[in-house]
């Protein structure tokens, strides 16, 4: 669609179309002008020059003499800015337009309108500054925010609160992912959820050329005017828009009083900039379209709402006048990313986007490095992304310059038969006789089986708590995870998991991204961090078939990671993992901790990183007696140590934050007081006697639950509410000490025992309940457990992701 010829738009426009001479015939009415007649013709009814310039005088004053002039003081007004300001709103479908120092500085004024105890919804694919922002309100306002998919309307419905939600903040195409929100969409659910939130759309990506949200039901939106509007990359600024006036006032408080309103020189530059707005933009994004093609028709995944194989390509139609000059794709590689970006010469390597000058970038270490490579991770956002910003230089220049770095690269490549250049594919840029060496130095032949099996857990108390340092009290119980290893030796690895619906993948050897691996030795200790690296090319590579099926790709995920980087001096043992267990998978019971501890020993094993000695058998004439353990103690002290690290590291990948008590009792077994490291507190586990003379009910509700968003929901209620939260984990470190004196105290009678043992469990219970850990089929075991005759005392264990409850059964109880 051709935005300049689009009456339709511009019919929206009758509040401040330009005055026009009165018709020569009543047969002949004018109709409004169109758009890109709007950019050009700046002209303020209420504002005339008084010497007829053609074009706007910059007013360089800081004041104005007089009285009731209109202006007194630059900060609070001007006539440059004051003309902008209504060139804006007339080409923005607007009644009240603002502008200041820059976009960043809009969305600051934006904000301002939250209070402590709002909450706000945002996208999870947005510009890296934003994301700065929401998270410093968050931290230092304590304002909620919500990082949702918006592609999906219906996923904002779960975190929109009729009093609390204060503000939605979408983007439109995003940034750099170029997804597509459904603008309208939204703000009629909000609004018919939460009639007070207000609705912002950061309309940047699009400029008023091309969208004009407020048009949609939208509020406010704003627009870095440093990118398109200016279009030359010689001003900061940015614009608000709106048709609100309680909105428009409080707005232009803020501006005046913090004093960061748009200079007279910016604003002229502004105005200059936005009258070839419509030309620039029609050039750009029709080059965006050929260079898009072009990429796509090499075999690059490609960004742009102009394929027509885009997600959410209708929705954008709908919503906009055209697909826009920023586009996005992804190579697979991150150094061939970078060999890309740095090879150009006419694409200028620069952040930022809507200059006349064409710029390329890699997100993730330019405009997007302020969000933490985890949290890139989580979102989906790919280190390798390039992004281009398409300019009005000439097309076929734009393409070879491209050519030329994608070929010097080793990207793509000329195929004689085909007569062009093809993508390069990763496996097809390998020389095959470095393979073929490559195979016959990295064959392991496996020629034993390993059998490795790990006990559940429960936690008494302590749960939730323990991620945030206090001390939790639990128990190994005898329900098990068995990981068993048998070889192949065919070059592939494979998993099956009988308890995730019976789940069996298989992977040629080759094919894993060793070349991302950083791999350790033996007595190294894995770093703090994840290796994101891996996980990305894990997830993206092996792993991208299984999307949409969680729980087999997150087993799946920490077994390869841990297969790769145990990897050591390049033993790549071709073998089959299995694992079946009695313990009910997501029931709170630890099963994920006993999984990870059986994948970690077991590919230590493999590794031969563990030496496990077989006991001499026992004979009248041997002097020292073999005593058999069953296999329940087989690792001693210092390699249970090791098998318990790795163990955690799995551990990461499959939950994100774990406290660490899951895998310690997985590995050490027994009953233990476990208080994680970096609080402040002494840390480690200490063993507990007492809990074999206990007997315990575990109920299993057999509610699906996220455990992973449990713990961050917790996080993040001890953000927002800080007194509160820190309040019960200071209860509940007296609740685990009291409980541990208890069982460790010889003297203390049986009765008493249990009763003090019951009272802390309802006192523990009830703190998880103001936590919000508990569920309604938690509260009837418990409300049950609780009555005649049985009068137990019951709580919620684990992490209360699948919903299992542990009651204290007394002596003498048998039913």
């Amino acid at each position: 669609m051709d935005p300049s010829s689009n009456s339709k738009a511009a019919s929206k426009l009758s509040i401040h179309d330009l005055p026009t001479p009165e018709p020569e015939s009543p047969m002949r009415p004018r109709k409004p002008y169109r758009f890109s007649t709007l950019c050009a013709t700046v002209e303020n009814p209420d504002m005339k020059d008084q010497y007829g310039s053609s074009s706007v005088p910059i007013y360089q004053t800081a004041t104005f003499k007089g009285i009731g002039n209109g202006y007194d003081y630059t900060r609070s007004g001007n006539p440059t800015r004051s003309h902008l300001e209504h060139h804006i709103a007339k080409i923005s479908s607007a009644e009240h337009a603002f502008v200041v120092s820059s976009g960043m500085a809009a969305l600051d004024v934006i904000l301002r309108l939250l209070k402590p105890g709002d909450e706000v919804i945002a996208g999870d694919d947005l510009y890296g500054g934003t994301n700065r922002l929401l998270a410093y309100i968050r931290t230092h306002v304590s304002v909620t925010v919500h990082h949702v998919d918006t592609t999906v309307p219906e996923a904002l419905h779960e975190f929109i609160h009729p009093a609390k939600t204060a503000m939605v903040l979408l983007e439109s195409p995003t940034n750099p992912l170029i997804k597509i929100v459904d603008l309208a969409s939204i703000s009629k659910d909000v609004k018919e959820r939460a009639p007070n939130a207000i609705i912002v759309v950061d309309n940047t990506m699009m400029s008023p050329y091309l969208q004009r949200p407020l048009e949609h039901g939208v509020d406010i939106v704003y627009d870095s005017a440093t990118k398109y509007l200016s279009g030359h990359h010689d001003l900061m600024a940015g614009a608000i828009t709106c048709n609100r006036d309680d909105l428009a006032k409080q707005l232009a408080f803020t501006i005046n009083a913090i004093g960061n309103a748009l200079t007279p020189i910016d604003s002229f530059l502004l105005l200059r900039g936005i009258k070839t707005l419509a030309l620039r933009m029609d050039r750009q994004q029709a080059t965006a379209n050929v260079v898009a093609n072009y990429l796509n028709n090499l075999g690059f995944h490609v960004n742009y709402p102009g394929l027509t194989d885009h997600p959410g390509r209708e929705i954008h139609e709908r919503i906009a006048d055209g697909n826009g000059a920023v586009l996005s794709f992804e190579t697979g590689n991150k150094e061939l990313s970078e060999r890309i970006v740095g090879g150009t010469r006419l694409w200028g390597i620069s952040v930022s986007f809507g200059c006349v000058n064409s710029l390329i970038s890699m997100p993730c270490v330019m405009s997007h490095a302020s969000i933490d490579a985890a949290t890139r991770a989580a979102r989906g956002l790919p280190e390798d992304l390039i992004r281009l910003c398409v300019g009005i230089e000439d097309v076929h220049d734009l393409l070879d310059d491209l050519e030329r770095a994608l070929v010097d690269a080793g990207a793509v490549e000329y195929n004689v038969s085909q007569n062009r250049y093809v993508r390069v594919h990763r496996s097809e840029a390998s020389e095959t006789i470095a393979r073929a060496v490559e195979k016959l130095e990295l064959d392991v032949v496996v020629d034993k089986e390993w059998l490795v099996s790990a006990p559940g857990k429960v936690i008494l108390f302590g749960e939730h708590a323990v991620v945030h340092g206090v001390t939790a009290i639990a128990a190994a119980v005898d329900l098990r995870c068995y990981g068993l290893v048998t070889p192949r030796n065919d070059g592939k690895l494979s998993v099956h998991f009988h308890d995730i619906e019976g789940f069996y993948h298989e992977w040629d050897m080759e094919a894993l991204p060793w070349d991302v691996v950083n791999p350790t030795t033996a007595g190294d200790k894995h770093p703090e961090a994840l290796d994101q690296k891996l996980i990305i090319a894990i997830s993206e590579g092996p792993l991208k078939e299984l999307e949409g099926k969680r729980a087999a790709f997150s087993a799946s995920l920490a077994f390869l990671y841990l297969y790769l980087i145990l990897s050591e001096a390049g033993r790549r043992p071709s073998i089959n993992f299995t694992a079946r267990s009695t313990l009910p998978v997501g029931a709170g019971l630890g099963s994920s901790a006993s999984f990870s501890t059986c994948a970690a020993t077991a590919l230590l094993l493999l590794q031969n990183r563990l030496t496990i000695t077989a006991p001499a058998p026992t004979s009248p004439s041997q002097r020292h007696i073999h005593i058999s353990h069953q296999g329940l103690r087989a690792l001693p002290q210092v390699l249970a140590e090791e098998v318990n690290r790795w163990a955690f590291i799995a551990e990461k990948i499959l939950h994100g934050n774990p406290s660490g008590v899951d895998n310690s009792v997985s590995v050490f077994g027994g009953a233990l007081a476990y208080t994680r490291p970096g609080f402040g507190m002494k840390s480690g586990m200490e063993s507990i006697q007492g809990f074999k003379s206990l007997r315990f009910l575990l109920t299993n509700s057999k509610v699906p639950r996220d455990t992973k968003k449990l713990v961050a929901g917790v996080g993040e209620k001890k953000t927002n509410e800080p007194g509160l939260v820190n309040g019960i984990l200071s209860t509940i470190q007296s609740i685990s000490d009291e409980a541990r004196r208890a069982l460790a105290d010889p003297e203390m009678p049986r009765k008493a025992l249990l009763s003090a043992l019951s009272s802390l469990i309802h006192e523990n219970h009830g703190h998880l309940v103001t936590l919000g850990v508990s569920h309604p089929s938690l509260e009837l075991i418990k409300s049950v457990t609780a009555a005649e005759p049985y009068q137990l005392a019951t709580k919620l264990t684990g992490a209360g992701g699948g919903g299992c409850a542990v009651t204290l059964v007394p002596d003498g109880t048998y039913k």
